[in-house]
């Protein structure tokens, strides 16, 4: 039996029976979430030697959209196959990953975690919530700091001159179409934080790759899912937006986003120091905290950065633009805090 299936109605017991081993008493299929990039269905299972459910993954049914998300597939489906084994991150287990087609085709079969609780970007988190995050992403990173490796890879890749030349001519007009989107939902003074980045931002995006790792892209509350188990209270999910680069862009982006200034600022240099000492744990030599703290102010720009092209060229929902303009507002405020603009 071929385990690429492409719709809903492919999801019979033969086909769990394939993919888990045992065939199901029954099942039922109902969608989760909105199904902007793909599909996600959750498939609840009776029958002994069964998870009570799990997630399936598939492509958009648009065959247009579909050949532009191949990259983003390939790379979700490449982390669980080929780099999760490698590294200590909590994710959901990963029952198949099949081979992404050339025209975006693709079957991903998760653990679901229900009961845990999606993170609220809108409302944000806690800073218990935000230290637990930090500390399994630097399971993410530690493990392959500066691993040569990775280079290797092909699929996953670190910016280049190239890439910082096509930057340098897209995110002026994306800062343009950002503010006209948010400017009633944000201050003054972050949007003119937002403007002074577009000075800097290319030379940013291409300094410190003598350190580099494994960056998630989109480390966020709305891709981590948050369990009452003190042994895993955190698990991510979304791995379509990998690269190679500076890990504490992920870190950054993390605590900045998620935290209105009073919390981060209360809290922002224990949850740097206790992801430090997990990197320590993982085997990160010569990176002392104190170029981990440097390192997290310098990343300060990534949630801006990611927040002005999401808003300006993602589709566009009311709760998608109050939330850029949340995590802008939030992120423009440590970027003045902490001095990230004055950083080389």
């Amino acid at each position: 039996m071929n385990v690429l299936i492409e719709t809903a109605d492919d999801i019979t017991p033969a086909w769990v029976g394939e993919v888990l081993g045992v065939v199901p008493d029954a099942l039922d299929v109902t969608p989760v979430g909105f199904g902007q990039i793909g599909s996600c269905l959750r498939v609840t299972l009776s029958g002994e030697g069964l998870p009570p459910s799990v997630l399936v993954k598939l492509p958009t049914a648009d065959a247009g959209t579909r050949g532009m998300l191949v990259g983003a597939y390939r790379s979700e489906v490449s982390f669980y196959r080929e780099l999760e084994p490698t590294v200590a991150v909590d994710v959901p287990r990963c029952h198949l990953a099949t081979d992404v087609t050339d025209d975006g085709r693709f079957t991903l079969v998760l653990e679901d975690l229900a009961p845990a609780r999606q993170g609220d970007q809108l409302r944000g988190g806690t800073p218990e919530q935000v230290l637990a995050a930090a500390e399994n992403l630097a399971g993410l990173h530690g493990p392959r700091w500066c691993d040569p490796t990775l280079l290797e890879l092909g699929w996953i890749t670190m910016q280049d001159a190239e890439g910082a030349d096509l930057l340098a001519s897209v995110y002026g007009p994306a800062i343009d179409t950002f503010l006209e989107i948010t400017g009633p939902l944000m201050s003054a003074e972050a949007a003119a934080t937002v403007r002074a980045t577009e000075d800097v931002v290319v030379g940013w995006s291409l300094a410190r790759a003598e350190r580099f790792g494994i960056v998630h892209g989109d480390y966020r509350l709305d891709n981590l899912m948050f369990s009452p188990d003190p042994a895993v209270p955190v698990k991510a999910v979304d791995w379509q937006t990998l690269s190679l680069g500076l890990p504490a862009k992920d870190l950054a982006y993390l605590v900045a986003t998620s935290l209105d200034a009073p919390e981060r600022r209360a809290c922002e240099e224990a949850v740097v120091a206790a992801y430090h000492r997990r990197l320590l744990a993982h085997g990160v030599t010569g990176h002392p905290l104190e170029e981990c703290w440097d390192d997290y102010r310098f990343a300060m720009l990534q949630g801006i950065l990611v927040s002005v092209f999401g808003c300006a060229y993602g589709a566009r929902t009311d709760r998608g633009d109050r939330m850029f303009a949340v995590m802008v507002e939030r992120t423009a405020a440590a970027v003045r805090d902490l001095g990230t603009l004055d950083l080389r």
